[in-house]
């Protein structure tokens, strides 16, 4: 369809439109522009590391879909590969060979996923993972990291109250406290909370879920030991550790974080396995999945499960990907930018620190990298809020929240990260 649809072409035109429909004109809240203030535009297009809005306009693009994109917009292998399925057919309601191609060549990946399922998002995945866990170790009660997010279903949208590990309260309306308090939010990388939290309450713990990087809260690394901490712990109180992989599996290395040596029981996945369209994947041990209907009592079931499109997608991204190989390009792409966008922060006299592990980094305005929420949510927003419409006026799409994650693809080369950092010296002068 043209951007115009024989209408005019403003995003001012089809905002008004958009939010007599839809609340805040948005179908997913930090489209909105909430976090920064101002109005959203609208998308035309992507081609490369670029969109294109309404009037024309060229953007760099650093959001990349919020990550599926690793190869940047609408690349020639992947596009070729969902045209192909499209014209043999949207959805069929039954088995077909690419659910099997993708199935193995993510297994091959990741030894841990040794079988998997295939859902339609990340919250479907995450939400499947748990209720496996919980079948299989006859427990209630899950742990989570304040700051980590897993989707909106009901028994992870829960913030923490004060103190070190607090049981959980809605963090949504309609969310049912009795369901919220089955769930216990931890501050992230504090394994003393979690050892003590498993000291008092190990027996009733089903699983522990976590984000191995977190990238919803902005990019927080892991402490080193943070992940073998959980790992042992888990272990020794019989239950299950999962990591929810959706933002960083094949986006930070061809094996996901747990390619670095922590094995978890069960993994989640989306966003790259779909190059961009709505896919997602939980899996893990073969005992586990053996639970899983129709081999087992965990009931799970999708109309557009492993649709063929999808399929396509992401097997042909994937394939493009073509392993371990393809990372170290994408590494080097991204630390240039966050260490240009530090380098040029110290010469304006701005606190910043640009956190980064392979094709995802985030700026934040604040002396050293947030290990926590709690320091996510103290570094300098209002100074976020100017960086990004600076950074959006001299045509660079940067995540519109601090607590997003930004996106480097295949497509962002060596002149396009001098694009980005030519910006940012000239918005970073101006803070």
């Amino acid at each position: 369809m043209s951007a115009t649809d024989g209408t005019q072409d403003a995003s001012d035109t089809w905002g008004p439109r958009a939010r007599a429909l839809m609340p805040g004109g948005v179908s997913s809240p930090v489209r909105s522009f909430r976090g920064v203030g101002g109005e959203p535009f609208f998308v035309e297009r992507g081609a490369g590391p670029y969109l294109f809005d309404l009037g024309g306009r060229r953007l760099i693009d650093l959001v990349m879909s919020y990550g599926p994109l690793i190869l940047g917009h609408a690349p020639e292998p992947v596009v070729a590969a969902a045209a192909q399925a499209v014209a043999e057919g949207l959805s069929f309601g039954a088995p077909s060979p690419r659910e099997v191609l993708l199935a193995e060549r993510i297994t091959s990946a990741m030894p841990a996923v040794e079988k998997l399922r295939f859902v339609n998002s990340g919250t479907e995945a995450t939400m499947s993972a748990l209720r496996v866990a919980r079948a299989a170790t006859g427990r209630r009660l899950v742990v989570k990291f304040s700051g980590c997010y897993h989707g909106h279903h009901d028994s992870l949208l829960i913030r923490a109250g004060s103190g070190a590990a607090t049981l959980g309260v809605p963090d949504s309306a309609g969310v049912p406290a009795e369901l919220a308090s089955l769930t216990v939010s931890v501050p992230y990388n504090d394994t003393e909370a979690v050892t003590r939290l498993f000291h008092d309450r190990g027996p009733d713990i089903a699983a522990v879920i976590v984000e191995p990087v977190a990238g919803n809260m902005g990019t927080v690394l892991p402490a080193p030991g943070f992940l073998e901490a959980l790992r042992a712990l888990t272990w020794g109180a019989g239950a299950l550790l999962v990591f929810d992989e959706v933002m960083t599996g094949f986006r930070v290395g061809w094996g996901g974080v747990q390619g670095g040596g922590v094995t978890p029981d069960l993994t989640c996945l989306a966003k790259v396995i779909g190059a961009g369209m709505p896919v997602g994947a939980y899996g893990g041990r073969r005992d586990l999945m053996a639970l899983v209907a129709p081999e087992g009592p965990v009931y799970q079931a999708g109309t557009l499960s492993g649709n063929p499109v999808a399929m396509a997608a992401g097997l042909a991204q994937l394939d493009a990907i073509g392993g371990p190989a393809f990372y170290d390009p994408l590494a080097q792409a991204t630390a240039a930018l966050a260490d240009g966008l530090e380098e040029r922060a110290a010469r304006h006299g701005v606190a910043a620190v640009a956190p980064r592990m392979g094709g995802m980094m985030s700026l934040f305005f604040a002396e050293r990298a947030p290990s926590n929420m709690a320091e996510t949510e103290a570094a300098d927003r209002e100074r976020f809020a100017r960086f990004f419409h600076g950074m959006l006026a001299e045509g660079v799409f940067w995540p519109p929240s601090p607590f997003e994650t930004a996106f480097v693809s295949q497509a962002h080369t060596p002149d396009v990260i001098d694009g980005v950092l030519a910006a940012a010296d000239r918005v970073l002068a101006r803070l």
